[in-house]
């Protein structure tokens, strides 16, 4: 039978991949600098990869990634999704280093037709797009409004192109200052979906998560600054049952002759790699209620674009946009 890698399965997250490399023991994994900020309805994470070493150790690129971890965001609270707002515009005015006339390039990774993997199209279509507006509008109000384009090119299996030959072809013709992708994230962890946003400065690889790994958009494949925003809006159907039993094994080990025989790790996941077919493990879940929680992450961070990337959207226009 096949071997299933995806036993200890993939996720976009680099805050579950440190993690994971720390281990139970909880000890520092080098050349990875991690800190932590509270906030009244959220947590932010900083997992700064600093060197190749931390790089091979979580499998991510070096760079910085910022974590918003907010729970209770499946709740639909409106006064909840207005402060992670505020806190996801603090954090991306900390990635963004712009000047007033560049231009900048919004990409909705994902498929507008599969609801789990419409995040990104879903923003592009709520953000305040200005690029053909700048020299129609008065000087006093295009001071204001930054040239900000924007695209939804759809996946592979339904155009027949790769998204980063769009993109690249895009960026050689405008010549954006930075690029900002938006894309769904696999998590580790179910509670993550939809209650967690990850940016990062070092790219997206779409489809990754899943593993349809496709040409990475980062900074070295377009030539320009890369700034990746992603929501979890899946996760493996592996990983749920590798926790059940993990924690069945926790609390059967010392009573149940059958867990006795799985005390290691490495028994553990022997045997799942036996159990499960490779159908399963290809198998991926989301939760019933998706479609509402993608909305209003749609909503949530295109609102908070629209307030970073132009200076005249004010705090009352983003919380419109988060209505």
């Amino acid at each position: 039978m096949q071997s299933l890698d995806h036993l200890n399965p993939f996720t976009d997250l680099a805050l579950e991949a440190t993690a994971a490399a720390r281990g139970d023991a909880k000890t520092e994994v080098p050349g990875v600098i991690m800190e932590e900020k509270k906030y009244e309805h959220a947590t932010v994470s900083w997992v700064r990869v600093v060197d190749p070493v931390g790089e091979q150790l979580i499998g991510k690129p070096m760079g910085n990634y910022i974590t918003i971890e907010a729970p209770q965001l499946r709740r639909r609270n409106r006064e909840l999704q207005e402060q992670v707002g505020k806190v996801l515009v603090e954090q991306l005015d900390q990635l963004l280093d712009l000047k007033e006339n560049d231009t900048v390039l919004v990409v909705g990774l994902g498929n507008w037709n599969a609801t789990p993997d419409a995040l990104g199209p879903r923003v592009t279509g709520k953000l305040l797009v200005t690029r053909h507006l700048r020299d129609y509008v008065p000087a006093d109000v295009a001071g204001g409004l930054r040239a900000v384009a924007a695209i939804a090119p759809g996946v592979l299996g339904t155009t027949g192109i790769e998204t980063a030959e769009v993109i690249h072809g895009i960026v050689e013709r405008i010549k954006p200052a930075a690029v900002i992708c938006i894309d769904a994230l696999a998590a580790r962890s179910v509670e993550r979906i939809g209650t967690t946003i990850q940016i990062a400065d070092t790219g997206i690889q779409p489809g990754g998560g899943i593993g349809n790994r496709r040409q990475a958009l980062n900074k070295e494949t377009l030539g320009v600054p890369v700034i990746a925003i992603g929501v979890p809006t899946v996760v493996h159907a592996t990983t749920i049952v590798q926790d059940a039993f993990e924690a069945m094994a926790s609390s059967f080990a010392e009573t149940k002759p059958f867990f006795q025989l799985f005390r290691s790790p490495e028994s553990r996941r022997k045997l799942l790699s036996d159990v499960l077919s490779p159908t399963v493990g290809e198998l991926v879940v989301t939760p019933k209620e998706i479609d509402e929680l993608t909305e209003d992450l749609a909503k949530l961070i295109a609102g908070s674009l629209n307030a970073v990337l132009h200076t005249s959207v004010t705090a009352q226009d983003l919380l419109r946009y988060i209505n």
